[in-house]
This record gives C-alpha cells, sequence and structure tokens, in this order.
C-alpha cells in the first residue's frame, strides 16, 4: 500500500505553488478540497486519515464523495466541481510520480464534470443587507470583530478566501482608507473604503488581540479566522437578522452572497458593468455580465424604452346557450345541462 501523505504534501508544498505557480488562495481552497476528501475516505474505510493508501482512493470511491457533497453537505455542480478539478490536478501529478497507479488515475481523470445550470444569482436587498449588518451587537469584542468582517466582505465584495486572508498591512487609512485584496491568479487589487467600514475596522483593531498571527481577523482562540468560521459567524448573524427582516428566512445566504449584494449594489449605481469588473478583481467582463442577468432595474427600463404591439379591441362574447345546445346536438355530442330551470 503506498501512502497518499506524502504525495499530497509534495503537491501542496512544492507542485502548486512551486511549479505552477498557483495561488495562496488556490492551495488553500485545494488544501480544504483534501480535508473533505480524505474525511470521507477514513469513515468509508474505517482508517485513520493519515494511513489512507493511494490505492484506497479509486474511482469508486472518488464518485461516492463527489455524491456525498451534493447530497449531504448540499453543495452545488459549480462546488462538486471545483473538488473534482482539484483532485484532478492531484493525480495528474500522481501519475509521473506513482506508475503503478496509471489505470487508476485514467479512470479518475475520466470521470466528467457536471453540466451547470446558468440560475439567477442569490443577493440581498439594501433592507435585508442592513438587517445583517445590523445583527453583531457592537457591545462585545466578537461582535465588534463581526460587525467589521461583514461590513468589508460586503463593501469590498470579497470572496471568503480574500477575507480571512487580509494580513494588518492590507489595511491603510491614509491618506485614506484602503485595503489591499490578494485575489485569485495572483491578482491584487487596491480599493477605497466607505467612512462605514473604516470606522468598523477601526474599532476592531482598538479591540483586536495581541497576538502573533498577522493575519487581520482572529477567532476567539486568537488564532486566524478560518472559513469555515466566517461561514458559522454569517449563518449566525443572518438567523437574528432574519426576526426582524422575515424575507431572510427564505434566502440561503452564504459568504458568496454578500459578494453578489455588492456587486448589485455597485451596477444599480454606476450601470456600468466594467466598473464592477473592476471592482471585484474579475479577469474578464463576462464573468461579470451574470449580474446583468439578475438586475431587475436594467430590464425595466429596457421594458420601459420599448413600445409594445396593440392589441385589437373587442370583448369576448360567450354564444346563446340554446344555440350552443343545438350546435352540439348537430355535431352528435350529448346536450349539456340547461343553468336555467
Amino acid at each position: 500500500m503506498t501512502p497518499v501523505a506524502p504525495h499530497i504534501t509534495a503537491f501542496l508544498r512544492e507542485r502548486l505553488p512551486l511549479e505552477c505557480g498557483a495561488s495562496v488562495h488556490t492551495c488553500d481552497s485545494y488544501a480544504y478540497a483534501f480535508k473533505l476528501l480524505f474525511q470521507f475516505a477514513a469513515r468509508r474505510l474505517k482508517v485513520s486519515p493519515s494511513e489512507l493508501g493511494l490505492e484506497q482512493l479509486d474511482a469508486p470511491l472518488i464518485l461516492a464523495f463527489l455524491e456525498h457533497l451534493e447530497a449531504e453537505r448540499h453543495n452545488r455542480p459549480r462546488s462538486r466541481n471545483a473538488r473534482l478539478a482539484a483532485i484532478k490536478s492531484f493525480f495528474r501529478f500522481v501519475e509521473h510520480r506513482v506508475p503503478s497507479a496509471l489505470d487508476q488515475v485514467r479512470r479518475i481523470l475520466a470521470i466528467p464534470s457536471k453540466k451547470t445550470d446558468q440560475q439567477l444569482l442569490d443577493y440581498l436587498t439594501p433592507e435585508e443587507m442592513q438587517a445583517v449588518l445590523d445583527a453583531p451587537r457592537p457591545t462585545t469584542r466578537d461582535g465588534v470583530r463581526d460587525r467589521a468582517m461583514l461590513h468589508l466582505a460586503f463593501a469590498a465584495g470579497l470572496r471568503v478566501s480574500e477575507l480571512v486572508g487580509l494580513r494588518l498591512d492590507d489595511l491603510t487609512f491614509q491618506p485614506r482608507p484602503s485595503v489591499r485584496v490578494r485575489g485569485k491568479g495572483r491578482r491584487e487589487r487596491e480599493l477605497p473604503l466607505w467612512k462605514q467600514t473604516a470606522s468598523a475596522l477601526r474599532a476592531w483593531l482598538a479591540v483586536r488581540p495581541h497576538a502573533p498571527a498577522p493575519e487581520l481577523f482572529l477567532n476567539a482562540r486568537g488564532e486566524p479566522m478560518t472559513r469555515s468560521g466566517f461561514e458559522y459567524i454569517l449563518d449566525k448573524h443572518v438567523a437574528s437578522a432574519a426576526e426582524r427582516c422575515p424575507s431572510l428566512r427564505v434566502k440561503k445566504v452564504s459568504p458568496h452572497t454578500l459578494r453578489h449584494s455588492c456587486a448589485m449594489t455597485l451596477l444599480h449605481a454606476t450601470h456600468d458593468v466594467r466598473k464592477v469588473a473592476l471592482w471585484l478583481g474579475h479577469a474578464s467582463v463576462q464573468t461579470t455580465e451574470i449580474y446583468l442577468h439578475a438586475n431587475p432595474i436594467e430590464k425595466n427600463e429596457i421594458l420601459a424604452a420599448a413600445t409594445p404591439p396593440t392589441l385589437r379591441p373587442g370583448r369576448f362574447r360567450p354564444p346563446d346557450a340554446l344555440i350552443a345546445s343545438l350546435q352540439r346536438r348537430s355535431e352528435g355530442l350529448p346536450i349539456m345541462r340547461s343553468p336555467h330551470p
């Protein structure tokens, strides 16, 4: 049995960052995918994750894992495909390190991605977003931190990996408040901040524990905030906000929903998809065009600018009951009972 631990370590520490030049966010995303995979495999095979063998990660187990993501973790096809892409990348790496696993690798590489539907994006209205931002209690240190995180995630349209990866030296308050964001594909962007966002961040820095971690946001143990930690915090405050804003009860709010909400706010304000793409750090404007499909204001403007075709005037007159009855009789159909005695 070939231990999988040395190979996944070399893949994450050498192959991705050094040979492929992958960003920190990509490496973190891949590491999270393998964490889920190894936890699933360990439960299924009744071994500890460190004892897993490469040969045990065969195509049937990978397919079972992908089904588990959708059925039990309720991941959408896009998330499922992202996990599969990470797995395939690892096994292409293994193909050259363990020639005896060639057949196993080819079966895994043959697993197809799922087709995804082009669905309308979930985003929060200004009233819903305000209710979420008002949910943390600013009278506690955790509440001050949570308010700053939520405000910054929305105002800057951050991916969750970008948010938890922010460092103290990424924040600047002079000459004007701004934040430096390291996005996908090693693309950096610097965004100015609203005064309200800057105030929330200053309040957090004033109570932030002194810790060796350089990350901006810390958990209750003084360690860097994690993706799952922020997801838990968001779920808690959305549930609280739903008591005052009932429309939140029927919405599934994820960290990416805050990014979508930021994009829709910017699109309503600027009516320029290029500016939205610049703010979100998209490599192509085509990626940002998905917000045009979800924007009702654009569609209302189209409707108002167009001239609808006219309809010929007229009103439907029901046929005389007696004539209709005789007509049915002439056609050999049963005569309907008259509504009048």
